[in-house]
C-alpha cells in the first residue's frame, strides 16, 4: 500500500550514482532548451502572457518530477489545454483560471488517493482520438492570424468565430509576416532531419529574430503585444465563493480528466521506451500537486508532455532528477534571458504551434478509425471531434462519454439472450442423431430457458418473454451463462416469480453464479423463492421439476 504511494524518485535513489547524475543533468538542460519556446508558444495560444508558460514548466514541472510515479516524466504546459485555458480566461479572467486549476489539482489528488489511476483506461479510445484531433484543429485555426500577420477588428473566442474573422481579414494579410512564418515552418520541418541535438524550434526562433531585426521587417513581435517580466511570481491565492466554484466546476473536471489521461498516456509510452513501470495513482497525486503549485505561482494547467518526455529519454535521462534539472534550468533562463523573448516574432510562434498541432493531431489514426471501426464508434469519434471544434472540450467529452455509454449498453443488451430449449416430439429417433448424447429428458409440463449474458437494466425486458401460460407446471431458468445481475434485472425476476406463484408454477434457478447469487441474497430474493428451488446443475433442476 505504502509502496504504491511512494514517489518514484525515492525508489531510484537507492542505486543512484554520479554517472547517471551527469546524464540526468545534461538531459534536463537539453529538455529545458526544447521546452523554452514551446512553453512561451503554448502560453500565448492559451491567451495568457509568455512568462506564465515558463512559470508552469518551472513550478509544475519540478513538483511533478519530485512526487511523480514515473522515472522520466517531463511536465509543463501542453497543447491539449490551450483552447480550454483560452476559453476560461476569456470568460472569467486570470483569477477564474487560477481557481479552476486549483480545483482541478484537488480533484486529481482525490482521484489518486482513491486509486482512480487504473480507471482512466476505461475512457474510450474513440473519444480521446476525437478530441485530440479536434484540439489540434482548433490550435491550427487559432494561429492562422499570426502566421499571416492578419489584423482582426474583433477578438473572437470560439473557433467558428475565428474562422469568420479570418475570412473577413484576408485583405489585411502581411506578406512580410507570411515570409517569416514560412521560413520558420520550413526550418521546423527540415531541421530534425539534419540533427536532433539542437531543437528546431530554437533555430526557427533565432532565424526569425535575425530576419525581423536585421531586415527591419514590419512584423509583430511578442514585445509589441505583451509586457514581459523576468521576475519570479509571488504566491497568489485567488478569492472565491460558492457561486464561482459552481460555475468553474465543469472546467475543473475537464482539466483534471484531461491531465489524468494525458499524463498516464505519457507514462505508458515512456514505460515502453525504458522498460519500466509507473505508479498511476502516485502520478495522479503528483499531477494534482503540480497544478496546485502552478496555479498558486502564476502558471496555467500542466500535465505530462509526451514529446518532451521522449526527448528526455533520448538524451539519457532515467530518473526524476532530469525533470527537476529541466525546471531549474528554465528558472535560470527566466531570470537571465526572459527580456529577450520580446524579440520573438509572432509568425515564429504560430509556426511552432502549427507543428505542435500536426504532431499531436494523430490524423492518420483518425482516418484509420473512420475506415475500420464499427459505425457506432465512428459516430462517437466524429461527434467528439466536431463538438471539440465547434463548441469546446467540456461539451465534447460529456457528450462523447454519454454516447459511448449508451452504445455500450445497447451492445451488451444485444449480447444478452433468453432462449427456450427446443422440444422433440414422440417420433424422434435418437439412433439417427449424432447429438443424441447431449440431449436431456424434460418432464411433461416443464419449460427450460437458457439465459446467456449479463442480466441488467438494458436487457431486463427480454426476461419477460418467459412463458407462464396454463398447463405449465415448472419453469427452469438455466443461469450458468449469467456473469452478473443488477437490481433492475432482479426486480424482473421477482415479477416472474410472482406470476409463476399466481399460476401455481414452480420457478427453479439452475447454476446461479457467485455475483448474481450475492445480489439475490442481499435482497433476500433467495428466501422468497426458497432454497429448495436452487439447483447446482441442470440435471438436478430437471429431477426437482420431475417430482411435481
Amino acid at each position: 500500500m505504502m509502496k504504491e504511494f511512494t514517489p518514484k524518485l525515492f525508489d531510484v535513489m537507492k542505486n543512484y550514482n554520479a554517472k547517471q547524475f551527469g546524464k540526468d543533468v545534461v538531459s534536463g538542460i537539453i529538455v529545458a532548451i526544447i521546452a523554452l519556446p514551446l512553453s512561451i508558444a503554448l502560453a500565448l495560444a492559451s491567451g495568457v502572457g509568455p512568462e506564465q508558460g515558463i512559470y508552469t514548466a518551472i513550478f509544475a514541472g519540478f513538483v511533478i518530477a519530485f512526487l511523480g510515479g514515473s522515472r522520466v516524466q517531463i511536465a509543463g504546459p501542453t497543447a491539449a489545454f490551450a483552447t480550454i485555458v483560452a476559453g476560461i480566461v476569456a470568460r472569467n479572467g486570470m483569477e477564474g483560471l487560477v481557481l479552476a486549476t486549483i480545483m482541478a489539482g484537488i480533484i486529481l489528488i482525490i482521484m489518486g488517493l482513491f486509486k482512480f489511476g487504473n480507471l482512466i483506461k476505461y475512457i474510450p479510445y474513440t473519444i480521446t482520438t476525437g478530441f485530440t484531433f479536434g484540439i489540434a484543429v482548433t490550435i491550427l485555426i487559432g494561429q492562422i492570424k499570426d502566421f499571416f500577420g492578419m489584423a482582426f477588428t474583433t477578438s473572437p473566442i470560439e473557433t467558428p468565430e475565428k474562422v469568420m474573422a479570418i475570412v473577413h481579414a484576408i485583405p489585411t494579410i502581411n506578406v512580410q509576416a507570411l515570409i517569416v512564418g514560412i521560413v520558420c515552418l520550413a526550418i521546423l520541418i527540415v531541421w530534425p532531419k539534419i540533427t536532433e541535438v539542437i531543437p528546431g524550434s530554437l533555430i526557427a526562433v533565432i532565424v526569425a529574430i535575425v530576419m525581423v531585426k536585421g531586415l527591419k521587417m514590419d512584423v509583430k513581435t511578442i514585445g509589441d503585444l505583451y509586457v514581459i517580466s523576468n521576475k519570479l511570481p509571488p504566491l497568489s491565492v485567488p478569492h472565491f465563493d460558492f457561486e464561482t466554484v459552481r460555475l468553474l466546476l465543469p472546467d475543473a473536471f475537464t482539466i483534471a480528466i484531461l491531465a489524468g489521461i494525458e499524463s498516464l498516456l505519457s507514462c505508458v509510452v515512456s514505460d515502453g521506451m525504458i522498460g519500466s513501470r509507473h505508479k498511476p495513482n502516485m502520478e495522479l497525486i503528483a499531477q494534482g500537486a503540480g497544478n496546485l503549485a502552478s496555479a498558486l505561482f502564476g502558471g496555467i494547467p500542466a500535465t505530462g508532455a509526451i514529446a518532451r518526455t521522449a526527448a528526455n529519454i533520448k538524451s539519457g535521462g532515467r530518473t526524476p532528477i532530469a525533470g527537476m534539472v529541466h525546471s531549474v534550468t528554465l528558472l535560470i533562463i527566466l531570470v537571465v534571458l526572459m527580456p529577450y523573448a520580446a524579440w520573438i516574432p509572432m509568425p515564429a510562434i504560430a509556426a511552432i504551434l502549427f507543428m505542435v498541432a500536426y504532431n499531436m493531431s494523430g490524423w492518420r489514426e483518425f482516418v484509420h478509425l473512420c475506415k475500420c471501426s464499427p459505425k457506432s464508434d465512428i459516430l462517437v469519434l466524429v461527434i467528439t471531434f466536431v463538438l471539440t471544434v465547434v463548441f469546446d472540450l467540456v461539451v465534447a467529452i460529456e457528450v462523447g462519454i454519454i454516447m459511448a455509454a449508451f452504445l455500450f449498453l445497447k451492445r451488451m443488451s444485444e449480447v444478452t439472450e433468453v432462449k427456450s430449449w427446443e422440444y422433440l416430439d414422440e417420433n424422434y429417433d435418437e439412433n439417427n442423431d449424432p447429438m443424441a448424447l447431449s440431449l436431456r429428458q424434460v418432464p411433461k409440463g416443464v419449460l427450460v430457458y437458457e439465459i446467456n449474458g449479463p442480466m441488467f437494466f438494458a436487457a431486463a425486458d427480454k426476461f419477460m418473454q418467459i412463458n407462464t401460460q396454463k398447463g405449465i407446471k415448472a419453469v427452469i431458468l438455466r443461469m450458468r451463462g449469467v456473469p452478473a445481475l443488477d437490481i433492475s434485472a432482479l426486480r424482473t425476476l421477482e415479477q416472474i416469480h410472482e406470476t409463476c406463484e399466481k399460476h401455481g408454477i414452480r420457478l427453479i434457478l439452475s447454476h446461479v453464479n457467485e455475483q448474481p447469487m450475492n445480489v439475490m441474497k442481499k435482497d433476500r430474493f433467495d428466501e422468497k423463492i426458497g432454497a429448495e428451488n436452487f439447483a447446482a446443475h441442470i440435471d438436478d433442476a430437471l429431477a426437482m421439476a420431475g417430482e411435481i
